[in-house]
């Protein structure tokens, strides 16, 4: 534990000592934060120490803008290796208490979004500390970024304001990346689901540590836009740095430890947006904000004006969830090749069943119409010898008369037993007469004429029979029924 808190003093006089060389600047004293920790991360990150002098000290360091609310400076190695930033005194403060943590933490988990911090370091000099920190470069300068986004998931002020919109490469935030990008970027199921993992199992640590306020910074290089116009410089260089890309960066321990992807990406991750074909480049930053007092009266002071749920400073375990629901159901989403495709299918089957139940339905409609044409026309043939004419619409009260009579013979024939056998032949010999002249009109052939009427209530009978030659050609099953049972026939009609 005491590697952690240790600290290495230098004194450098601008004429020189035993140890340091003479310089052109006014004295200073250089300080060095737990430099063999440190050193261990960069030996967990494959950094050489002559490469990391060489990146840090060879060329001079190309200034950044700072686009966010601090006060903080920012340097790039010309390499795009390295980001060195300056950082408050308490920033400092907790970074060191944080290494016990941050070191078990590499040490089970290498492939991170987590700032990658290779060195901590203090330059006194006529008073003044200036306090420097070395992380890992989230977005390489040799991909141009179409698109950069800072994004927490609050929506309380979180717009670009007009002065870093005005910027030839502007960084856009929440509320930003809602109007711009409101479908989200899409991502194949696999890419998907490890880097809401690898999000999620950050969010849980920075929750242990009781940090808050950070930030997803995210940069977007469309590949159309780039085959035109190539930023930077050097394309095809090699990165110095292991797990530094995005894609090794969310890529579990299980992966092909040799790149997946040639240097012509930079190792960014593959997605889209709409119908563009999309480079994204990611990291989490801005981790050294602890939930101290002075958060919880800033939270506590906006929280009266504005929704608390909607302000960036919150308690941690609130501002994990919330950014883990934004950066899931806003920014990121997954693509369903499979879901889409059975969608597609299922789609098209539908299509299908219901012009097959189309095609059938109108043959079945072009079939009873056919046959009701047909028995109608066997009933206008001339051919058909009867007593009346055929072709006249049979009157409702010959019709009713005969429902009548049919209902009171039934009746009787159920009540009475000493007539039941006359009765019974009676009525058998007239179903099979007018079961065969059924039949007969159905086919289409001229019936056999009957006898002669005897009664007056030849006529409604006669009708009766009309209409149910009628029905039993339009419908197929009541014919049978009707042929089956003839004394409920009558019902039916």
């Amino acid at each position: 534990m005491q590697d952690f808190y240790m600290v290495e003093s230098v004194f450098l006089p601008s004429e020189g000592s035993n140890l340091t060389p003479a310089h052109h600047y006014p004295d200073f004293r250089f300080k060095t934060y737990a430099p063999l920790a440190f050193r261990y991360f960069r030996e967990l990150f494959g950094i050489k120490p002559d490469d990391y002098l060489y990146s840090i000290c060879n060329e001079p360091l190309i200034e950044l803008s700072n686009p966010g609310a601090s006060s903080s400076w920012f340097y790039l190695t010309s390499d795009d290796e390295f980001i060195i930033k300056t950082v408050q005194p308490k920033e400092a403060e907790f970074l060191q208490k944080l290494l016990p943590g941050y070191y078990m933490n590499l040490n089970q988990n290498p492939r991170t979004l987590l700032p990658k911090f290779y060195g901590l370091y203090c330059v006194q000099c006529a008073g003044v500390n200036v306090r420097l920190v070395v992380m890992n470069n989230v977005l390489p300068r040799a991909m141009k970024m179409h698109y950069k986004y800072d994004l927490k998931g609050s929506t309380y002020k979180r717009r670009a304001s007009r002065k870093e919109r005005a910027k030839s490469s502007p960084t856009f935030k929440d509320l930003d990346f809602q109007e711009m990008m409101h479908d989200g970027l899409f991502f194949d199921p696999e890419t998907h689901s490890a880097l809401m993992k690898t999000l999620e199992r950050d969010c849980r640590v920075l929750e242990s540590f009781k940090i808050m306020d950070y930030s997803l910074l995210l940069g977007v290089h469309v590949l159309e836009r780039g085959l035109r116009e190539r930023g930077g410089r050097g394309d095809s260089k090699r990165q110095k740095v292991l797990y530094s890309t995005a894609l090794e960066s969310i890529q579990g321990d299980g992966k092909a430890s040799k790149p997946m992807l040639d240097d012509d990406t930079l190792g960014g991750i593959p997605a889209k947006h709409k119908d563009e074909k999309l480079l994204i480049f990611l990291g989490i930053i801005d981790i050294l904000q602890s939930y101290r007092f002075i958060k919880k009266v800033e939270h506590s002071w906006k929280a009266l004006v504005h929704d608390g749920d909607t302000i960036s400073v919150h308690r941690p375990s609130f501002y994990a969830d919330r950014f883990l629901r934004f950066m899931g159901g806003t920014v990121f989403k997954k693509i369903h090749p499979l879901r889409g495709m059975s969608s597609r299918r299922k789609r098209a089957s539908l299509q299908q069943r219901s012009a097959s139940q189309e095609m059938l339905s109108t043959q079945t409609e072009e079939q009873k119409e056919e046959r009701k044409t047909q028995s109608l026309a066997s009933l206008d043939s001339p051919d058909l010898s009867c007593g009346v004419q055929p072709d006249v619409v049979p009157s409702l009260a010959g019709v009713s008369e005969a429902c009548s009579a049919l209902s009171l013979s039934s009746c009787s024939l159920g009540n009475s037993d000493t007539g039941a056998d006359a009765d019974a032949d009676n009525n058998s010999e007239t179903r099979a007469g007018r079961r065969g002249s059924s039949a007969t009109l159905i086919l289409g052939s001229t019936p056999p004429s009957p006898d002669p009427p005897t009664s007056p209530s030849s006529d409604s009978e006669l009708d009766v029979y009309l209409v149910s030659s009628v029905c039993v050609c339009v419908c197929e099953f009541v014919c049978v029924y009707v042929c089956v049972c003839g004394s409920k026939y009558l019902h039916v009609i």
